[in-house]
């Protein structure tokens, strides 16, 4: 029974020790009705008055702004990072407690000192919180994809505390609470993900990895996580940036192989992109789905084949995000995010962030969802949305549009992403015409 199957799925969870008020409101994901992705249509849009995101206080970084063509998301690029070891000294004197980040938390407190998700300044308090779930945007109205949340288990933790945010032995962050929420965990992955439906990964990871409660607060920045692969802060991104050319990004979580690399050169040539524009490849190197593979062994491969290509047209930069595979509304927050690292354009792929249930296989959103809330929020967000082609690989000219291949009756070669692990794990030669060479030592070295 489905009952049954919630309680298997608990009992191996991580969070077994949550209240009965918890396990209640978690098991109320699987009944709930799922209704649409839509922001309410009409909301009153009163100027905020919580410090956690600062549309207007935000420090204004001029010297990266010069650099790039794109305004950041609310007009200034926040930097929280404090500069100088006695800033940094000072800082933690105020703490009274330690806490350990888990991998999403890291990834999340890298974005809010940096700029990432700029105008956030902290994690959401209960208003903003709410106020994104139901609308997808912050009480000021400004477009804001998915909630920024710290989740916890521990009762002890109250507002008005100041606590040393670590990743190990390193210090990373400083955090004021400002206040402690039960979250509507129902309701936010229904809004968020669509569906609250636990055989979403979104919806499972809410349900069983995230803490009883939600902990709003602003951050200082101190020292940035160390990692297998380095991560530009928007700063450094856009000041390799031209200050007069359109900046396409797009936007990845597995190898790059031929028909993306197709994909995102060929955007170049779109109607939507000016003369002379680039892109930035840009892939989310934080936690993604379960049988992903490991960030750091996608990183190799995109160092290695960025050395094979050499594409002057071509930047990289690797972001610390974790996917929620919440398909439209990830591809808003995907969207802004890459506007505070300075692109203007951004590759919409056919079923973007998606995913499948892992009961039926079924896919949860629509091929084209992500395209459609992209266009609908394009102006809103200042970001142009450019549509992927839908390339395929033929024997008589190479990469070509599907439309082509039918209209001139070519002849498709087809390599599927299950054989290609299959032939991968046997060792067999993989076509260059689906993987680049250096792209499958990398994977084979590191299987």
């Amino acid at each position: 029974t489905e009952e049954t199957w919630w309680g298997n799925c608990f009992a191996f969870g991580k969070r077994l020790t949550t209240t009965m008020k918890y396990t209640a409101a978690a098991l109320s994901l699987l009944f709930a009705s799922a209704t649409a992705f839509a922001p309410a249509s009409q909301v009153s849009r009163s100027v905020a008055t919580s410090g956690v995101w600062g549309v207007q206080s935000a420090p204004v970084v001029t010297t990266a702004l010069s650099m790039a063509k794109q305004v950041p998301h609310g007009g200034n690029l926040v930097d929280l990072m404090l500069k100088t070891d006695e800033d940094k000294e000072a800082a933690i004197a105020k703490c009274t407690q330690t806490l350990q980040l888990t991998p999403r938390q890291l990834c999340d407190v890298e974005l809010i000192t940096n700029g990432g998700f700029s105008p956030l300044e902290g994690f959401m308090d209960e208003a903003t919180y709410k106020h994104v779930v139901e609308n997808m945007e912050l009480p000021n109205g400004l477009v804001f994809g998915l909630p920024v949340v710290f989740d916890t288990d521990d009762e002890d933790l109250q507002p008005g505390m100041t606590v040393l945010l670590k990743d190990g032995d390193r210090d990373i962050a400083v955090m004021e609470f400002t206040d402690k929420y039960t979250p509507d965990k129902p309701l936010e992955c229904l809004k968020c993900y669509g569906t609250s439906q636990i055989e979403h990964p979104g919806s499972l990871m809410v349900a069983t990895e995230r803490g009883k409660y939600y902990m709003g607060g602003k951050l200082t920045g101190l020292n940035k996580p160390i990692r297998d692969f380095e991560c530009a802060t928007p700063q450094e991104v856009r000041a390799g940036l031209p200050d007069d050319k359109d900046v396409v990004a797009f936007q990845c979580r597995n190898p790059v192989h031929r028909a993306h690399y197709e994909l995102f050169t060929r955007a170049l040539d779109a109607e939507e992109v000016g003369e002379g524009g680039i892109v930035l490849v840009h892939p989310t190197c934080g936690p993604t789905q379960a049988d992903d593979i490991p960030g750091a062994v996608r990183y190799k491969t995109y160092e290695v084949l960025k050395e094979e290509t050499k594409d002057p047209r071509v930047n990289w930069a690797y972001l610390p995000y974790s996917m929620h595979m919440a398909g439209p509304r990830e591809a808003i927050q995907h969207m802004m995010i890459r506007k505070n690292f300075g692109c203007t354009h951004f590759i919409i792929g056919r079923d973007m962030a998606g995913s499948k249930s892992s009961v039926t296989g079924d896919d949860f959103y629509g091929a084209y969802e992500a395209q459609d809330i992209a266009r609908a929020n394009a102006e809103k967000l200042g970001v142009t949305p450019v549509p992927s082609l839908n390339l395929v690989y033929t024997e008589e000219e190479g990469y070509v549009t599907a439309d082509v291949a039918e209209e001139k009756g070519l002849s498709l070669k087809k390599l599927s992403g299950t054989k290609f692990r299959q032939m991968l794990r046997a060792g067999d030669d993989i076509p260059e015409w689906f993987a680049f060479k250096s792209v499958v030592q990398v994977l084979r070295e590191n299987n």
